[in-house]
């Protein structure tokens, strides 16, 4: 058969060329006659010629598997008369490399396999030309070479593999995807890109379309439950799935999506659950479940109570996680009230699909039965809070009320109370033990603490671990006990000019107090102020009193500081009153009424303190002060030993001694007979052992005397000391310098006392060089002293 169809179509387009052949001859005949080459003129001049031109549509067949190459057609011109004048020339698309003419005889040839999917036709120019004057023979003329489809390629899927869902249950017929197959041959020619479907697996639930590829459902109520997912296999031919053509396949996976076709269902029919009576209230009693085969929304479910004798004690509310039925408590157990309960609980389908509900209802019930077990309660005070009033007033002892509690357990054991002393750690009051009577224990104040929050233990007898507790409020009422008193500390300022009549200051009161009725206060002056001359007092009815003036020209020189004491009294009953004193400055003002200074001086009415005992007591406390600071300052100037501890410095020491000595008639204080030995010399011996660390410097003031001393009276001195402390093994390590009052024959220096150190790098004195200085220093460069041994004045 595709031979047969392969001949016909060759014979069709064959005769569709000889019509083309014999229109173009007609439209030569018909044409002016052209200009023949010159080499192949005819010698006639001017007269019709017909053309000679031949040509025609090619067609190649692809895919040419063959050594030689493969004949297209021939080109041939009338004014070719085989004498080989004549040459062929091809040019376009594929000349030369695909395509090749024979230049004498017209003949072309395809040289290379062709393939219609990549290149469905070729463009190509022919020309005839003199083969001696290379000049055409005939106009240029344009054909096209086709290639002709043959059924090589094979229907393909690109979308594939394809997945898809369609509800369970959905009736017979409904469309679940649509696949589609291309086939890469050409659709205009034969059937080689005439594609039909059919399904190889899958059946028999699903079907196809054999044109469109459309799959649909061919089984009705196909369940979820009971299978949730297919693979199908879909094929594609071309030839219209005739025997030759070429298939391709792809898979088609199909998952059943859920609907709400399933209604809830109790595993069990009754349930069992036992709760202590001591199980608080909202706690979880117990858990049930229904179960759904269905999924997500479709498995969502309420439940409720509908029956039973316990619908306000407990309620049940779905849980959104685990779907379950979750029983908790509504009010508190009483074993010794009612020890069971029963409840009839309904689940049911909170999303429900109309399409399903004549299948069955989609809701089920099960019986819960709750037990309360007894357990042993803790006393339970009929009222949780007693409130009590007492007055701050009453005596001890005095009775405030009463508490009571009782065992709720059928054993009803005996109650003894007691207050929670946390809460009443004052112990402002008692309970007794047996009847719960409450009475106050200490003197109550209303204005410290007017409510008192106690809690109340009460203890079973029989078993002192059950403890119950209960609270107590007692409120203190109020008595006019406390008197009222300035609201706040008054600094009232008089200006000098001040007319008469003149209001300096407004005051009021505040009572701690609260009396039913609110607060009256009453303002007058004391009667031993009432009749002075400078103040007087205006109670305002209000609470409130004005202090007004009742003279002018007050005088800062004259006094300065005025006392007004005042009474103020309130209308409780009894009434309380009490004197507060307004103190008065009188200052200088400026033109607005500002005060600008005042004075300090105060004078009361009637009596005060006089300027001159103020005066004696500032000096007596100047006093003290003075004496304190000499105690801390002698403690602290206190004599440094000569030779101090090891871990001490013993740097830059200096021994002061005060006493002065006599002169030469002084023997006491050292051997004179050393300082008048002038003859002997020394040989000075520097000390190794130590090196000095603070250079001693002297004043470069000019010496207080006109003449100096013997100058061998020093130097015996001098190097007798620097002999003695170089030996010494107990010497200071360091430079010391020790001063002698030693003043010598004839001395004009007078006395070397009261000196004062000039160091500032140690916390010693050694001011008293100052005088010396110069002295010291001539010795030192007479006796060559360096700094690094040990002098001793």
């Amino acid at each position: 058969q595709w031979y047969l169809g392969f001949i016909m179509s060759c014979e069709i387009w064959t005769l569709a060329g000889l019509l083309m052949l014999l229109l173009a001859l007609w439209e030569v005949g018909c044409s002016e006659p052209s200009p023949s080459p010159e080499p192949l003129d005819t010698g006639t001049a001017l007269h019709r010629q017909k053309r000679s031109w031949v040509w025609n549509q090619f067609f190649v067949l692809e895919e040419y598997t063959g050594d030689d190459p493969l004949y297209v057609g021939k080109l041939h011109s009338d004014v070719d008369k085989g004498e080989g004048r004549v040459k062929y020339v091809l040019s376009g698309e594929g000349a030369s490399s695909i395509f090749i003419i024979d230049e004498n005889t017209g003949d072309i040839h395809a040289t290379k396999r062709l393939d219609r999917e990549e290149q469905a036709y070729y463009t190509l120019r022919a020309q005839a030309l003199d083969r001696y004057t290379n000049r055409p023979v005939e106009p240029e003329s344009e054909f096209i070479i086709k290639v002709q489809d043959i059924n090589d390629n094979e229907p393909k899927f690109l979308d594939g593999p394809y997945t898809a869902g369609v509800p369970e249950m959905s009736p017979v017929g409904t469309s679940v995807v649509q696949v589609v197959a291309t086939d890469a041959d050409d659709p205009t020619y034969g059937n080689s890109a005439r594609v039909v479907y059919s399904i190889l697996e899958g059946q028999p639930y699903f079907s196809v379309e054999s044109k469109t590829g459309i799959i649909r459902t061919a089984l009705p109520s196909m369940d979820r439950e009971a299978r949730d997912q297919y693979l199908l296999v879909i094929q594609a031919k071309d030839m219209v799935g005739q025997m030759g053509g070429l298939s391709g396949t792809t898979s088609v996976t199909v998952t059943l999506t859920d609907v709400n076709d399933n209604p809830p269902r109790f595993t069990r029919k009754s349930y069992q659950f036992t709760v202590p009576e001591s199980l608080p209230v909202a706690s979880v009693v117990a858990k049930i479940k229904a179960a759904d085969s269905d999924v997500g929304p479709n498995a969502e479910m309420d439940y409720r109570i509908i029956d039973g004798d316990g619908l306000g004690m407990f309620k049940v509310a779905p849980d959104k996680d685990t779907q379950e039925g979750v029983i908790t408590l509504q009010k508190v157990l009483d074993f010794e009230t009612k020890a069971s309960y029963t409840l009839r609980i309904e689940a049911v389908n909170r999303n429900i699909d109309p399409r399903f509900v004549n299948l069955g209802t989609f809701s089920d019930t099960a019986t819960v039965h709750i037990t309360v077990e007894d357990v042993d309660e803790p006393p339970v005070f009929s009222s949780p809070v007693s409130k009590m009033v007492v007055s701050e007033a009453a005596k001890l002892g005095t009775i405030i009320g009463t508490v009571s509690a009782h065992d709720p357990d059928s054993s009803n054991s005996a109650i003894r109370y007691s207050i929670d002393r946390n809460t009443d750690l004052e112990r402002f009051f008692n309970i007794d033990a047996t009847t719960g009577v409450i009475s106050t224990a200490k003197q109550l104040d209303r204005e410290v603490n007017a409510v008192h929050n106690i809690t109340i233990f009460a203890m079973e007898s029989q078993d002192p671990l059950q403890v119950g507790k209960g609270i107590a409020l007692i409120t203190v009422m109020d008595i006019n006990d406390n008197a009222p008193v300035f609201a706040i500390d008054y600094e009232t300022f008089l200006c000098e000019d001040a007319k008469p009549g003149q209001v300096i200051q407004t005051i009021s009161a505040v009572d701690p107090d609260e009396p039913p009725s609110g607060h009256r206060f009453f303002f007058a002056l004391t009667p031993e102020a009432a009749s002075n001359l400078n103040f007087t007092l205006r109670d305002n009815k209000d609470n409130t009193a004005s202090v007004l003036t009742k003279r002018g020209g007050f005088r800062r020189r004259e006094q300065s500081l005025y006392w007004l004491p005042i009474l103020i009294g309130d209308s409780g009953t009894p009434s309380l009153s009490s004197t507060n004193t307004l103190s008065i400055r009188v200052c200088d003002c400026d033109p607005d009424g500002m005060a600008q200074s005042c004075s300090a001086e105060a004078y009361m009415l009637p009596a005060g303190l006089s300027t001159g005992a103020l005066v004696a007591i500032l000096a007596c406390v100047l006093t003290l002060l003075v004496l304190v600071l000499l105690i801390v300052t002698m403690r602290r100037r206190k004599k440094e030993p000569l030779i101090l501890d090891e871990e001490r410095d013993v740097r830059e020491n200096i021994v002061r001694y005060d006493d002065e000595g006599g002169g030469e008639e002084d023997t006491e204080a050292f051997d004179m007979v050393a300082l008048r030995n002038l003859n002997v010399i020394r040989d000075h011996k520097a000390r190794r052992d130590v090196t000095p660390e603070v250079p001693i410097f002297f004043s470069s003031r000019p010496p207080p005397y006109k003449t100096v001393p013997d100058n061998g009276i020093f130097r015996e001195f001098i190097w007798d000391r620097l002999k003695d402390a170089d030996v010494d093994p107990s010497a200071p390590p360091y430079d010391s310098l020790q001063t002698y009052a030693f003043e010598g024959s004839g001395s004009v220096a007078e006395s070397l006392s009261s000196l004062e150190s000039l160091s500032t790098d140690s916390d010693q004195n050694y001011d008293y060089l100052s005088d010396w200085g110069p002295r010291f220093k001539k010795l030192a460069d007479l006796y060559g002293h360096s700094e690094g041994s040990n002098m001793f004045l």
